[in-house]
């Protein structure tokens, strides 16, 4: 069953319509949000530093090199 010229045209002309709405909808959300994006804190170098010893003493405890 073949469809009509007139209703393949309106099918696509709908899809084509739906698509430029989401992308303009997508461009909109992107937009906002790196608008709302809040700089990020300076790293902690000294809880950095302590977490680090820590794994090591347990890594040489586990190695059994402390007694």
């Amino acid at each position: 069953m073949p469809v009509k010229p007139q209703i393949l045209a309106a099918i696509s002309g709908a899809i084509s319509a739906y698509l430029a709405e989401e992308e303009a909808c997508q461009a909109a959300y992107l937009s906002a949000a790196a608008a709302q994006a809040l700089p990020s804190p300076p790293p902690n170098f000294w809880g950095l530093a302590g977490r680090s010893q820590a794994m090591q003493m347990r890594m040489l405890m586990q190695r059994r090199s402390l007694r």
